[in-house]
Order: C-alpha cells, then sequence, then structure tokens
C-alpha cells in the first residue's frame, strides 16, 4: 500500500492553484463546462478522481465520484454473490445461457478499467516508459491472479497453502483483466500521435477520432467469431477426481466431431483451452453442473441425474483464452465511455451519447439472444453477452453520474466511491478471502472454532432462524459494510493499495 500526498501542478488559469494525486497531469473539462481540472497518471484507478480546484476565496471539488462509485458497486457485487451465492444460488452464475446478477461482475469491471486507461493515457509524455509501466502493471495482475486463483491460496476456509503444479488453474479474474488491460493500455499508447486533442462535432466524430480502438475491437471480433463457429471440435475425455465420490477416478468420453456449437460440451471454447493449457489445468467446478441436463434441481445445485450426460462433471474455464479474447470488447467498450468523458464538455452531451449507446447494446444483446442467434452466455463470453453487459454497464454509469456528479446526491454512494478508490485491497482480502482466512488462522481447538464462523452463526443465523438469511445479511453487514467502512478509514488517511 502506498501513501497518497498531495503534488501541487500548475494551474490552466493566473492565480488558480490545482492539486492532485500523482505526477502527470490529465485535463478533463467539468461537466458544466465552466473549467478545467487535473488528475494523475500515476495510477488508473486516480486518473478519473478529479483534484480541487482553488480559486481565490473560493474551494470547489470537481471529481467524476461516479466512476469510483461504480467501481465500487463492482465490487461489491463480486462479494455479495461469491458470499451469499451459495445460499442464493438465483443470484449466481447462470448454469449456462442466460444472465443473472453475478454475470455482470466480471464486464463491469473490464468496461471500468477501459474508462480508467483512457484517463490515464490521456497523455504519454514517452512511449517508452508508458510501454514499460502497462507492462509491469500486467505481470503484477498476473502474478496476484496465479496467486489468488492458481491453487496456492485456499482461503478462507482452508488454511493450507500451496498448489499442485500439475493441476496449477492458469487463468482466473485478475489473469484476464490484465489481458484486457494490456491489449487496450498498448493500443491507446501507439496510437497517441494520430488521436486529436480536440474532437470534431458530429454524432460520429468521436469514434473516427478514436478509429484504432475500434479496429482492434473490430479484430477481437472477427478472432473469436471465427475461431468459434469454424474451429473442428473432436471427441475428448478426462478423468474425475474427488475424493470419496462415487466416480472418483472413472475416464469419461465426450463425444463431438463437431464445428460451431455452443453447447456445454463440444464448443471451441473449452476445446482451446483443453488444447493450449491441458485438461488437468481448468476450473473443476464449472456452473453446468446446474444445469437441466445434469440435475433436476437446476438452476440450483442438487443430485446429479442418472442419466447426465459425461460431461457434467468435466473442467471448464470460465475465464479462459479465447472467452477472454472476447472480453477485450468489454474494455474496448469502456475506454470509449472514458473518451467521451474527456472531449464531450457538457453533463448533457456525456449523458446523450452514453445512454443512447448503453441502450442500443443492450437491446442489440437482447435481440441476439431471444432471435436464437447467439445466447447471452457469460462462460463463452458471446458476443451478446458482450453488449448486453456493456450496455447495462454505460447505463449504470450514466445513472450514477446523473445521481452523483449532476444532482450532487453523493453521501448515499460515499461508501461505494470508498471502497472503489481502493478496489484492489477490498478484492484481496474479502473478495478472495485473505482478511477472512488471516482471522480464521486464530481458531480455537478445532479449525471451524473461529471468530468469523461464531460471528455468523451466532449472530446473524440463529438469530434470524434461518441458515439462507442469515448468510446474506452476514455478508451485507459483516463483510460490505465492514469493508466500506475500513476503505473510508483509509481514504482519509490518503492510503490506496496502487499496482
Amino acid at each position: 500500500m502506498e501513501k497518497g500526498q498531495d503534488i501541487a501542478a500548475s494551474g490552466g488559469e493566473k492565480g488558480s492553484e490545482q492539486h492532485a494525486i500523482d505526477v502527470v497531469p490529465v485535463e478533463v473539462e467539468h461537466g458544466d463546462g465552466k473549467g478545467v481540472v487535473h488528475a494523475g497518471a500515476g495510477d488508473d484507478t486516480e486518473k478519473e478522481r478529479l483534484v480541487v480546484v482553488e480559486e481565490p476565496q473560493k474551494k470547489k471539488s470537481t471529481r467524476v465520484a461516479a466512476l469510483d462509485a461504480f467501481r465500487g458497486l463492482t465490487i461489491v457485487l463480486m462479494v455479495l454473490v461469491d458470499d451469499a451465492g451459495g445460499a442464493y444460488e438465483r443470484m449466481d452464475h447462470s448454469p449456462w445461457n442466460g444472465c443473472t446478477l453475478a454475470d455482470f461482475v466480471m464486464p463491469f469491471f473490464l468496461f471500468i478499467v477501459g474508462v480508467a486507461i483512457a484517463f490515464a493515457m490521456k497523455r504519454v509524455p514517452n512511449m517508452g516508459a508508458a510501454v514499460k509501466k502497462v507492462s509491469v502493471r500486467t505481470l503484477k495482475m498476473l502474478f496476484w491472479g496465479l496467486l489468488l486463483q492458481g491453487g496456492y491460496s485456499h482461503a478462507p476456509d482452508d488454511l493450507a497453502y500451496g498448489v499442485d503444479m500439475k493441476v496449477i488453474r492458469w487463468c482466473g479474474i485478475l489473469q484476464r483483466i490484465a489481458l484486457v488491460y494490456f491489449v487496450v493500455a498498448l493500443i491507446e499508447v501507439f496510437t497517441i500521435k494520430v488521436r486529436p486533442v480536440t474532437v470534431r462535432s458530429g454524432p460520429y466524430a468521436i469514434f473516427h477520432a478514436y478509429r484504432w480502438q475500434w479496429l482492434g475491437g473490430f479484430i477481437v471480433f472477427v478472432v473469436y467469431m471465427v475461431t468459434t463457429f469454424s474451429l473442428y471440435v473432436p471427441d475428448w475425455s478426462y478423468v474425475y477426481h474427488l475424493d470419496g465420490d462415487v466416480n472418483d477416478g472413472k475416464r469419461f468420453t465426450v463425444q463431438c466431431g463437431v464445428r460451431g456449437h455452443l453447447d456445454p460440451a463440444c464448443n471451441a471454447v473449452g476445446h482451446v483451452d483443453r488444447v493450449v493449457w491441458g485438461i488437468n489445468h481448468l476450473y473443476s467446478q464449472p456452473v453446468w453442473i446446474r444445469t437441466k441436463d445434469c440435475t433436476f434441481s437446476s438452476p440450483e445445485s442438487g443430485p446429479l441425474r442418472a442419466d447426465a450426460p459425461s460431461w457434467c462433471l468435466a473442467p471448464f474455464d470460465p475465464e479462459g483464452l479465447l472467452s477472454s479474447i472476447s472480453s477485450i470488447l468489454s474494455g474496448t467498450i469502456g475506454i470509449h465511455y472514458g473518451h467521451v468523458l474527456i472531449h464531450f464538455k457538457t453533463h448533457k452531451e456525456r449523458l446523450k451519447h452514453w445512454l443512447s449507446m448503453g441502450f442500443s447494446l443492450l437491446l442489440l444483446g437482447i435481440l441476439l439472444h431471444f432471435t436464437k442467434a447467439i445466447p447471452i452466455n457469460k462462460q463463452l463470453y458471446s458476443i451478446s453477452y458482450v453488449c448486453f453487459t456493456a450496455g447495462a454497464a454505460g447505463i449504470v454509469l450514466s445513472a450514477f453520474y446523473m445521481l452523483i456528479d449532476v444532482w450532487g446526491l453523493r453521501v448515499p454512494f460515499l461508501f461505494l466511491e470508498w471502497i472503489g478508490m481502493n478496489a484492489m485491497l477490498v478484492y484481496v482480502l474479502a473478495a478472495q478471502g485473505i482478511f477472512a482466512a488471516f482471522v480464521n488462522g486464530w481458531y480455537y481447538e478445532s479449525q471451524d472454532k473461529t471468530l468469523v464462523n461464531w460471528i455468523q452463526k451466532h449472530v446473524f443465523v440463529n438469530v434470524w432462524h434461518s441458515e439462507r438469511l442469515g448468510t446474506l445479511l452476514y455478508v451485507i453487514f459483516g463483510e460490505i459494510l465492514f469493508w466500506g467502512v475500513v476503505s473510508g478509514i483509509l481514504h482519509k488517511l490518503g492510503i490506496y493499495w496502487k499496482l
């Protein structure tokens, strides 16, 4: 963690003084079109946190707080669905086609990463240094991703650590974010000399101004679509491993021999991962086991059907290679929203563009899904899923912007802002259970007798006489509210965890 410090930047007007976290200034016109403010370029999560402008005898806060609140909302949703999804599986990831609350988390992350890149890379005084910075940050995210989701950490319930390299999981949430960040940020860096300082008027001018980002997105689209619908998927097999299970050690064979299928068994996304990573390195508990083909309890967990197909117990990685390539589009759409925020000078212009694009993407995703052309599917990161979730992200960001930055209703969303300012810290300590694991390490007699378990059982579950409701309330008050308060304290102290 780093201690934030105020560094003066030269003002845009004579007699005024600007203060910002980090060193390199990024100019963004205020939403009312009346002033220019500056933000540092040292950390993506700080770029849009615009600064305090001090004018003679007057102080005015000019920050786009909606961006922090949006990031905080994404972290809150992740904690909620991860820790309460077991009790309320209908908020957990959709077993296959469709979209639930949990399915918005990843694309919302990638969307706001794209928005932040627009601010971080608005000024690139040294291309070599910028490429180095992007590369180092990417490697840091890859390291943390492998550490937290590769199998090394077993937090929060299992206090053991370490992973057998024969079954290490190479893919994960931070690994996907790292890929999207790396590609989108490098395009932004390498096109700095062909990007205009100002954008001409017209509804399509901003698309033309950043045509290289959209060209990159189009290439991603073509690669994903061609691979998904043309790659031949042969028969494949796997050995199921689960101690004590009746199927432990049994080999299953899945018959395919097809192209262009989007079902769980024979899609190109899974085939690419089995070939590139190896089937032993994929996620071993895919959500498709909750499909109707696998259990009569669908969409909730339940006993395996006697006539369940052979793929039900197979590994499948929801953050695989081909689906991660498709996810670059979420970052591309996000950086477009950042460009709009930078170049459009009034609230009305920004909201008009954001909402029109958001609703268009949302409707396109719905149309593709219900016409059965391309189903909305998080596991495959289908194009309809990209459109639907990116549209939803744009609409939510617009709503936050209107409520917080236009109407000034900031207080009700402060805890989201605080969490958004320290998103990495809350992700690691809360969403990945590292803090809970630390507390569980101080157990009494046995590892299930811990302070965390005692609070959850006696303060929430027993009081409400319900395992499901008690779990949900514990997540809301014992985790989300707790980390909101912690993030607020850290913000007041100027402490942020930066990669």
